[in-house]
């Protein structure tokens, strides 16, 4: 049998589009292996989101290129579609095939569906409803490799739910490039109508939001979650970037930050005891120490739930590349700092939910410790369960300690 490696880099997309491909070898009755120095193809589905992504993807290609020369080496993915010319000149052995293009490369059939029946390795099972983005943020480089904005028809996402939760799954996350541009493209409903057919599917589960932009954040999206407690997360994770006007203007962003504070204000008002975390990147080009601080203290008013924190890394071909750049040391100090500043906000969130009761997804049974996270986010570890306790259940939090819960059924 023809035996398949792959190595998946990056988000949450990526992580789901392997998995699709996964499924789609086994249904061709290829067998899997974890051993890139046997496998007769290697497929990397590859992230270009920083300087270190793309570092990180040549190393392994490298590898391959050394310790298993015949295989069939396969690049698909961002870093393969925005830097082909550089891959062709330096890995030519490399055969870089587009995502869209897999089906038929692979398989020869015309399209990989992008459907998923689990998720390899984890307790939740993600959904890729939508693909690609053309808003050129300045330091993004994210459009080059996918700017042709496609969505899953609905029908399809309803279906789908309902076979991960037939075959177990309890907690779905709906998934994309810029998953509040869902637009079916047979009927084009977008993100809200969806919304409201998901709530009237059958069974115990519950959706969560990957990543949504502020601008993407309808009312009709917010009154489904209000409607229906139960079954949509109260979470969100909605990228920030900078809490200082002169930058978001810089960065291309769409928004300020009296919108942002807008929005974050109907949510708390509609969604009781939600959880918002946000991207931020330190040391953009045009950031001064006063702008900086300016994010800082937003941040802080709006006592967020938790930060992702990128140091700002140029990527070739944006607007900002081309601008002035900031010391590495000084990126490297905001960027602790924001850091530092993740862990109090964490600290925070844990500590407002002692004496709360939570509804809990058991993730995992690990070093003793039986793991869960509740509905707006929290890891929550339960002390005094049985090891066979698993799905959604009811906690009382106790207590919290650096960041983390600790609860009773």
């Amino acid at each position: 049998m023809t035996t398949f490696f792959i190595k998946t880099f990056g988000c949450r997309v990526n992580q789901v589009e392997s998995q699709a491909i996964r499924e789609d070898f086994l249904r061709h009755d290829f067998l899997p292996t974890d051993d890139f120095e046997t496998a007769d193809i290697c497929l990397l589905n590859t992230c270009t989101v920083t300087h270190q992504a793309d570092k990180d993807v040549e190393k392994l290609i490298r590898q391959i290129s050394r310790r298993n020369p015949t295989a069939r080496l396969i690049l698909t993915g961002c870093y393969a579609a925005a830097h082909s010319a550089h891959i062709r000149e330096v890995f030519p052995s490399a055969q870089i095939v587009g995502k869209y293009e897999l089906g038929r490369v692979l398989f020869n059939e015309e399209d990989i569906c992008w459907t998923v029946s689990g998720h390899e390795g984890h307790s939740r099972a993600f959904i890729k409803i939508q693909d690609g983005c053309d808003c050129f943020c300045s330091y993004c480089i994210v459009p080059f490799a996918r700017n042709v904005k496609r969505s899953k028809p609905l029908v399809d996402v309803l279906t789908e739910i309902k076979n991960l939760v037939q075959n177990g799954f309890m907690e779905i996350v709906l998934t994309g490039i810029n998953i509040g541009n869902f637009c079916c493209p047979k009927t084009s409903a977008g993100l809200a109508a969806l919304c409201e057919e998901i709530a009237k599917l059958p069974g115990e589960f519950r959706v969560r939001f990957s990543s949504i932009e502020l601008q993407t954040v309808t009312d009709g999206v917010i009154q489904a979650m209000k409607n229906f407690p139960t079954r949509f997360c109260n979470y969100f994770h909605l990228p920030l970037q900078a809490g200082s006007d002169p930058v978001l203007k810089a960065m291309n962003r769409h928004y300020n930050t009296a919108q942002y504070a807008a929005r974050v204000q109907d949510l708390r008002k509609n969604v009781p005891g939600i959880g918002i975390f946000a991207d931020v990147i330190a040391g953009f080009p045009t950031e001064t120490k006063e702008n900086f601080e300016e994010t800082v203290s937003f941040i802080r008013t709006q006592k967020l739930a938790g930060l992702h924190v990128f140091s700002y890394s140029p990527r070739p071909g944006t607007k900002a590349a081309g601008l002035p750049q900031l010391p590495a040391d000084e990126i490297k100090r905001r960027a602790e700092m924001l850091r530092a500043l993740d862990k109090e906000l964490r600290a925070d969130f844990a500590a407002s939910l002692v004496n709360t009761e939570q509804t809990v997804f058991i993730e995992e049974y690990k070093e003793g410790q039986i793991r869960g996270i509740t509905s707006n986010f929290q890891t929550v570890i339960l002390e005094n369960a049985p090891e066979n306790v698993h799905g959604l259940v009811r906690v009382k939090i106790t207590r919290a300690q650096n960041g983390l819960c600790y609860g009773a059924l």
